[in-house]
């Protein structure tokens, strides 16, 4: 059982409701209303950062999985935490500032990079050897 990737995935889910409770915190704060997603720097940048993590799990999960699939859970696991510390270093610099996300954003896209290579090598593996 995957149990290392089951636990990552669980603290992926936990990251994007967290940058959920950040976005209603920078509407109280800021005065954005819903349904507007514009009108401070500040509630943007927020705003950016929940839509960007949106924007990049349907990318990470499933190759997340594939990866458990063709190669196995603990190297899974492992980039899924640097794909998480990525994301948490980008959440910290976007608050910040637009500038200041790029570490993050480069962080989580080695990640979701090496973790394709993986699946790619782990497919065309199984598929010579017949597996």
């Amino acid at each position: 059982m995957p149990h290392y990737t089951a636990l990552v995935t669980l603290l992926a889910i936990a990251l994007y409701f967290y940058t959920g409770l950040m976005v209603a915190k920078a509407r109280a704060k800021f005065g954005v209303k819903a349904p507007a997603t514009a009108g401070n720097p500040d509630f943007e940048r927020v705003f950016r950062v929940q839509m960007n993590t949106l924007e990049w799990m349907p990318i990470f999960l499933p190759l997340l999985w594939f990866f458990v699939l063709y190669v196995n859970d603990w190297g899974a696991a492992l980039l899924g935490l640097v794909w998480l510390a990525g994301r948490v270093v980008y959440i910290r610099g976007y608050a910040e500032a637009a500038d200041k996300r790029h570490r993050g954003f480069a962080i989580q896209a080695f990640a979701c990079g090496a973790l394709f290579i993986g699946v790619l090598a782990g497919i065309i593996w199984r598929m010579v050897h017949g597996w």
